[in-house]
């Protein structure tokens, strides 16, 4: 084999895996991903005499609830999940009619719709929180949700112990939804806004739910989430190809031989 051919074959293995290198490198950041909110705790790591900063971000507890079809729920079984979440309440003459029927509408942008064969609610679960659940039965809250289309496997719309539910509201998420009173009237003070939080429960962006634009944002971050990738964990195709160092190595030894017993005798 001449020279000339074994420079192709080496141009033709190193340029595709130098361009796959290159892209990986300077497409980490490339992406404006949404910001993380709450720091839990901020350590200094010395790494190679570099100082670093560590930083454990707030996950929100676990917490058990009853959704629309009467199952007991917890956010650990949506682990992995992009989460949207809202508070509402059924009774509410004022905001939430416009808030779910932009959650539905978010519903709609997700392509999670009731009249599709086979779902997949791999990536994103939506849970509507009422913070009236002493009216909020399962009954109430299956019966509101069927009126909005809501699809039972995607979006759980959640009843349960109120002080769970607050606790939450304003410990976990950090919304104000109003004062801890016993009852609730159809003038609560209650908050507007979508929460997101990514598949480790932290939480990612509050937007105006009654906005369809905010909405909009909200779906785009959606979808920013779905492809973020833990940066402990390694590439899938680096990966790949160092499980293949074996077949390299082969290749590589047959190449060596072939080129050793065609080479061009010296005169």
């Amino acid at each position: 084999m001449s020279s000339k051919s074994w420079m192709a074959i080496c141009i033709a293995v190193l340029i595709p895996l130098t361009c796959y290198l290159i892209v990986k490198y300077y497409s980490i950041d490339a992406m404006a991903m949404p910001r993380r909110y709450f720091e839990d705790s901020v350590t200094t790591v010395i790494k190679d005499g570099k100082e670093y900063t560590d930083t454990a971000w707030h996950q929100v507890k676990d917490i058990t609830l009853t959704n629309q079809l009467g199952k007991q729920v917890k956010l650990s079984d949506v682990n992995g999940k992009v989460i949207v979440a809202d508070f509402f309440f059924t009774h509410c003459g004022s905001i939430c009619p416009q808030l779910t029927r932009n959650m539905k509408r978010l519903q709609g942008l997700l392509k999670l719709k009731d009249d599709m064969k086979r779902l997949d609610t791999t990536f994103v679960q939506l849970l509507s929180f009422s913070i009236d659940p002493e009216r909020d039965s399962v009954a109430v809250l299956k019966k509101y949700a069927d009126k909005y289309g809501v699809n039972h496997d995607v979006w759980w719309m959640l009843t349960g112990d109120k002080k769970t539910i607050y606790d939450f509201a304003l410990n976990e998420v950090k919304l104000g939804v109003g004062a801890d009173s016993a009852e609730v009237s159809p003038d609560f003070p209650h908050s507007g806004k979508l929460v997101l939080l990514d598949k480790n429960r932290v939480v990612r962006g509050y937007y105006n739910g009654l906005d369809s634009t905010e909405v909009a944002r909200l779906g785009e971050d959606i979808v920013f989430l779905m492809l973020e990738k833990d940066k402990k964990m390694k590439s899938p195709i680096f990966t790949k190809l160092v499980g293949l160092w074996p077949i390299f190595l082969f290749v590589a030894i047959a190449v060596a031989i072939f080129l050793f017993i065609n080479r061009k005798p010296k005169y």
